[in-house]
């Protein structure tokens, strides 16, 4: 365990993070922690990833990796859903993924939930703040009720059918963040009333952000001309990020826009290696010519948003508030989002942003067709952007805004 210097006084709060990769979750949990109010409180961060840039984690707080995946299980029941067997037999490929399930509690989630347990006798918090939502952090959900230490749950993603189980891992909380007001709408038709439920965008640190930065050596680095039209998406490599569609609406922009670059960027979760392998083939397409980079994971993204002329987001599924949305609105970059979740929210049509229809890839090729047309526009949408976002998501107004939280649920004990 990574050690940080403990203020006795302070209240001390378990972060657990066991989301699927190293996106816009943890990056949003490192600027918290790294500017609470120490006098007040202490962090701890316990990842279900040690590996790659999570190790950066120990210069913000005191970290604990804690292992949340031995074995592939859902690697496999993605493999089997996708295979002809599955076609072929539904009924026991059914039974098949059920046993997957069972598999990936016993192997998988059991060891970690006890190890989170163990960790959360040693270090008596007096909150556990889950940074993803119940399902996915059901372990830190389970982890306060049996040792009796109030949840705060950070909600930060889509939501699934709503099942009894769904409904009950809901109940656990003793209050929930919301990152967007379409998040929270979602929990108030799950139930969770307006007393246990506070939406809270997410921020960042944005005096870090070099708004000034340059793009040339991203572009020299990746050998991207600098008279090209450069696009980039920013995500994590998993399908509902849109890199299909984003690749789509690119294949219809080639002929319109002779020095157009799609760039790629982001890493790709160990469940996904697959999806990155398609998009590569995809991309190696004789029409494309060479006009797609894949960057994998960057550390110092602006240079990245500086190096991009216009920055997409193309989330085929309703994202609650990507951070990459928040970063480009930050640094002031012409954006095109689809009209749907955080996005749809925090976009304003023809004012801070473009909006297209979600899912359409030509709507999609169209709005940054215009941009390339009309560089004044593309000017005065990130101009317009970063104004708000400087208004909305500075880190100070994010933190103080948990802390609340934290003070109310400790004071209702």
């Amino acid at each position: 365990m990574a050690e940080t210097m403990r203020n006795s006084r302070a209240a001390r709060v378990l972060y657990v993070e066991n989301g699927i990769g190293y996106g816009g979750a943890v990056i949003c949990l490192r600027h918290l922690v790294r500017n609470l109010d120490r006098d007040r409180f202490e962090p701890i961060v316990i990842t279900g990833n040690g590996a790659g840039p999570y190790r950066g984690i120990a210069a913000d707080a005191t970290w604990l990796p804690i292992r949340d995946r031995i074995l592939d299980t859902l690697g496999w029941q993605r493999r089997i859903k996708e295979s002809k067997f599955a076609a072929a037999f539904p009924g026991l490929t059914t039974i098949v993924r059920k046993v997957l399930g069972r598999l990936d509690d016993a192997v998988n989630f059991v060891p970690f939930l006890s190890r989170l347990l163990f960790a959360v006798a040693r270090i008596r918090p007096a909150i556990i703040h889950a940074n993803n939502e119940p399902m996915c952090n059901r372990a830190a959900l389970l982890a306060g009720a049996l040792s009796g230490i109030p949840v705060v749950c950070h909600v930060r993603g889509d939501f699934a059918a709503p099942t009894r189980m769904l409904r009950w891992l809901y109940s656990l909380p003793s209050h929930f963040i919301a990152v967007s007001r379409w998040i929270s709408e979602g929990m108030a038709r799950l139930g969770v009333p307006a007393d246990r439920r506070t939406c809270i965008y997410d921020g960042i640190e944005l005096q870090s952000l070099d708004v000034a930065a340059s793009g040339t050596p991203f572009r020299q680095r990746f050998s991207i001309p600098e008279d090209a039209f450069a696009v980039g998406l920013i995500g994590l490599l998993i399908p509902w990020k849109g890199q299909r569609l984003f690749l789509e609406a690119g294949r219809a922009l080639l002929s319109r826009i002779p020095n157009l670059r799609l760039v790629i960027v982001g890493g790709t979760p160990e469940i996904w290696r697959h999806y990155e392998q398609e998009l590569r083939t995809l991309a190696a397409d004789a029409g494309f010519a060479g006009r797609v980079v894949f960057t994998g994971h960057i550390k110092d993204m602006a240079q990245v948003y500086r190096a991009l002329d216009v920055v997409v987001s193309a989330s085929t599924s309703a994202e609650p508030l990507g951070t990459m949305v928040i970063e480009s609105l930050a640094l002031g970059r012409p954006l095109v989002a689809p009209a749907h979740g955080g996005a749809a929210e925090m976009v304003e049509d023809g004012a801070t942003g473009l909006l297209f229809p979600p899912g359409n890839a030509q709507a999609l090729a169209a709005r940054i067709l215009r941009l390339h047309g009309d560089g004044a526009l593309a000017k005065t949408l990130g101009e317009a952007a970063r104004q708000q976002a400087m208004r909305l998501f500075a880190v100070k107004r994010h933190v103080d805004e948990v802390q609340a939280v934290y003070e109310r649920v400790l004071n209702a004990r």
